[in-house]
């Protein structure tokens, strides 16, 4: 079973009905994705963290739109890791793919802080340094953990493949001289030789670096912290909603009173 499978064996057995969040991700992957041959794994609602600014500096008017941060899988084989920068702008309902990059441009994740939950977190590429708040702690810790399992099976995947095709090479050539005349160079002394002169050639894959991340993020009890931390992640949502309808009451009420 390749690594792509695994990882949607594993969304499938943590996937739960969390209302508005997975309306908005099953919107994602339909709109943006999907037509890419691409399959989405996660995405988290983000804004920017600002870092400090001098009192006396200008500000930049903030714009109408949302910001997503979402992680696929191409359905195509050598299977691909993909992260990408998605937006939604004021006034419209469609979703649109602004930035991507490869897994093997992602040189870290800083969760920011490894002791307690937080909406913080960094995105290091080759060429980007994004600084990104979360729109909750507990949808943060999902993205986190879900791109951590996903790199670690892409990995696997990729230096079991880089074994396989080494290996089928390796197969062919002693084929090949059982065929020719002469002597062979297949035997036990030549072949250790050989393989010592590829490790020492081989450079290993840089693998991405997860740094200053909950030990629960990146350990094996993945499946139910997930289910945990989507519940919060509902609950979280839900009491925004009840603010935020609260508040239009209120709005209201003080309208009628200025009105009579």
């Amino acid at each position: 079973m390749g690594w792509a499978r695994r990882l949607q064996d594993s969304e499938i057995q943590t996937r739960t009905g969390l209302g508005t969040t997975m309306n908005i991700q099953s919107a994602i992957n339909k709109e943006v994705f999907i037509p890419c041959d691409e399959r989405m794994l996660v995405a988290v609602e983000v804004r920017r963290r600002k870092r400090k600014r001098l009192s006396f500096l200008p500000t930049r008017a903030k714009g109408d739109y949302t910001t997503f941060i979402c992680v696929s899988v191409t359905n195509t084989r050598p299977h691909q890791l993909l992260i990408t920068k998605v937006k939604r702008f004021g006034g419209s309902s469609s979703f649109t793919r602004r930035s991507q990059w490869t897994v093997d441009q992602l040189r870290q994740v800083n969760g920011i802080n490894p002791n307690k939950d937080s909406p913080e977190f960094n995105l290091v590429f080759d060429n980007a340094v994004d600084l990104w708040l979360a729109s909750s702690s507990a949808e943060k810790c999902i993205f986190v953990q879900i791109l951590y399992h996903a790199c670690q099976n892409y990995w696997e995947g990729k230096a079991g493949s880089l074994g396989k095709v080494s290996h089928q090479r390796r197969a062919s050539q002693c084929a090949h001289h059982e065929v020719g005349a002469g002597p062979s160079d297949c035997s036990p002394g030549s072949a250790s030789k050989a393989l010592q002169a590829r490790q020492k050639s081989y450079i290993p894959a840089r693998q991405t670096e997860f740094i200053n991340c909950q030990s629960k993020l990146t350990g094996d009890a993945s499946t139910m912290n997930l289910i945990i931390y989507r519940c919060k992640a509902f609950l979280n949502r839900m009491q925004n909603m009840m603010v935020a309808k609260r508040r239009r009451s209120q709005v209201q009420d003080c309208v009628v009173e200025e009105i009579t």
